[in-house]
């Protein structure tokens, strides 16, 4: 299955988002070797960058490593092309303009028949792709909408609850791992996921908390986080497969992450809906 990973911070880091780990599971004989995307964020808009090809063969991805970008808030993700072909349009992270913000989402799972369960409204946004990932993102903006038409996409109880129960509709299909964002917010859900190999199910997501360091870095097995300066600030790490030898909290199944600027402000278990 696919691999997800995200960065949340209050502070701009410079994140070299361990491709080359990602590598490792996104080769041309490993599990996931049909594309690869990341989003760093600058204000309300993000850099988007993506290829429909394996990374670890990808001349692109030394070039993005050693590229100043200093970000606090990235979304990566690597695919294993379940539904459409390889191409651009179904390589994730997938991103729309909203409210005047960018928005941002990448999905690991499988949702059958999501078209038929979760039809998507005739003046909704409409997918450029074949994937069940970017119709259930189109799913959750057109809620968003409805949100933002009755007065409340300001509020951020509702914005929660729609998230929630948009979860909750996914879980109700197929598996359902998703980093989703504003620019602002983070959610993460955690369903399950196949494991590689062996394909037993595990925790869809595994989660990092890191408190302020003194000189803001981390640099462990790829993955280096450098700090634009000294200001201490804490970060929250998301991955499907544990990047450093730290101690990642596997989230349990139906949990739902609200994270802002490295600080977590909600943790909710969605019940699934029957």
């Amino acid at each position: 299955m696919c691999e997800l990973f995200a960065y949340s911070s209050r502070v701009p880091a410079r994140i070299r988002i361990a491709f080359r780990e990602f590598a490792r599971h996104g080769g041309p004989h490993a599990a996931n070797p049909d594309g690869w995307g990341a989003a760093y964020y600058e204000g309300v808009d993000a850099h988007v960058l993506r290829e429909a090809q394996p990374s670890l063969t990808s001349a692109f991805v030394p070039v993005l490593e050693k590229h100043d970008f200093h970000s606090p808030l990235v979304i990566a993700h690597i695919r294993r092309a379940s539904r459409g072909p390889v191409a651009l349009a179904n390589t994730q992270p997938f991103a729309r303009e909203l409210f005047g913000r960018r928005h941002i989402f990448a999905h690991n799972g499988d949702l059958p028949d999501v078209e038929r369960a979760l039809p998507l409204a005739r003046a909704a946004h409409r997918p450029m792709g074949q994937t069940d990932s970017e119709h259930a993102f189109y799913v959750l903006m057109q809620s968003l909408l409805a949100l933002d038409a009755a007065g409340e996409s300001g509020d951020l109880k509702r914005r929660i609850d729609v998230v929630a129960d948009f979860a909750a509709r996914l879980r109700a299909i197929g598996p359902a791992n998703f980093l989703f964002t504003d620019g602002d917010l983070l959610f993460a859900h955690a369903h399950r996921r196949r494991s590689h190999p062996g394909n037993d199910w595990v925790p869809g997501l595994h989660m990092l908390v890191r408190e302020a360091a003194s000189d803001h870095q981390m640099r462990a097995l790829g993955l280096h986080v450098q700090g634009r300066d000294d200001k201490p600030a804490p970060a929250v790490l998301l991955a499907s497969v544990p990047l450093t030898p730290e101690d990642w909290e596997p989230l349990p199944e139906n949990t739902l992450l609200v994270i802002q600027q490295g600080r977590l402000l909600a943790r909710l278990d969605t019940p699934t809906q029957v």
